[in-house]
């Protein structure tokens, strides 16, 4: 008979807006018993979790379930990269960025049916100045938001929406060098965003052509726009079209340098942290292990039948009028 693997589940109690009290019986009840043996863990602070995954992988554990949103997985997927542990995803965190990109379903008992399949792939991550980021990453108003955002005391879509609401009226664009392989250039940007995924989270795609596997990080640069453009800006991001928009330029690169005016404040997967006037961006091609559901798919928005043409239609009517 085969030997059970052996797999750990990490519970963040505080991700999302629900209860996890009653998570460890609901994977307890659905985990196939047949091929591994479960051991759950409950996180007690921030960087409890990657403590936890280091442990795993020291003790020869099969994969790491991350039961939480982006900063939960972050933290796990940042002690498995590069080993042989595979991170396995149970989304119950506000955006859930990189399970939406993954297809990984949002109901618990969907997600423990991919892990029960237990089918893994290798999959890109990405570091800035050597922290590691595996969904997205960013510098300009998307990082003061994610500030704000922690510090408030209630977590959800509505306090994000009501965050970026009261820092967009006060918020003044930057300009920012950006150096890769091939060119540097000089940006007056609203924001930078780097993809190593599709989106920020919430079906919100920044970086709508991204893939995790193709050892690129798709950079979208969001140029100063009108209170005009604002509402089309929404649209675009939440269809899958904001590359289309002639106030964005975006690129793929394997790495890129930031060089902003000033130490800045930038959000990894969604979570800010201090960084110097200097940011190193990197891919690292095929560094981590995942358990998926199936390969990359070409999924699209149920928003995106607008239409390609819509959009190129909307683009000329704003160079003509020059807005």
């Amino acid at each position: 008979m085969n030997e059970h693997k052996k797999i750990l589940a990490i519970i963040n109690p505080i991700s999302g807006t629900k209860n996890k009290h009653g998570m460890p019986k609901k994977i307890e009840s659905k985990i196939d018993k047949e091929k591994f043996d479960l051991t759950i863990e409950f996180t007690e602070r921030a960087g409890h979790a990657t403590e936890l995954a280091h442990k795993a992988i020291a003790d020869g554990f099969h994969a790491v379930i991350a039961v939480g949103g982006d900063g939960t997985v972050n933290e796990v997927a940042a002690a498995l990269r590069d080993s042989q542990t595979a991170l396995g995803i149970i989304p119950c965190g506000s955006g859930n960025g990189l399970a939406r990109h993954l297809d990984i379903p949002l109901k618990v008992e969907e997600a423990l049916e991919i892990i029960n399949k237990d089918n893994i792939e290798n999959i890109d991550y990405c570091t800035a100045n050597e922290r590691p980021f595996f969904c997205t990453c960013g510098v300009g108003f998307d990082a003061i938001v994610s500030a704000k955002f922690a510090q408030a005391g209630k977590r959800g879509p509505m306090t994000y929406v009501q965050s970026a609401l009261t820092e967009y009226l006060k918020y003044r664009s930057k300009i920012y060098v950006i150096d890769t392989p091939d060119s540097v250039l000089t940006e007056k940007a609203f924001i930078i965003a780097c993809g190593n995924a599709s989106q920020y989270g919430n079906n919100a795609f920044i970086a709508p052509q991204a893939s995790l596997q193709d050892g690129l990080i798709d950079v979208t640069v969001i140029h100063p726009f009108t209170p005009l453009d604002t509402p089309l800006l929404g649209i675009l991001l939440f269809t899958k079209h904001i590359d289309q928009d002639t106030n964005i330029h975006s690129f793929r690169t394997p790495e890129l340098t930031i060089h902003c005016p000033e130490d800045t404040v930038m959000h990894l997967d969604g979570d800010p942290i201090s960084m110097p006037a200097n940011i190193h961006i990197k891919c690292h091609k095929a560094g981590l292990k995942a358990v998926l559901p199936k390969a990359e798919n070409a999924k699209r928005s149920l928003l995106s039948p607008i239409g390609d043409g819509f959009w190129d239609f909307i683009n000329a009517i704003r160079s003509g009028l020059n807005i």
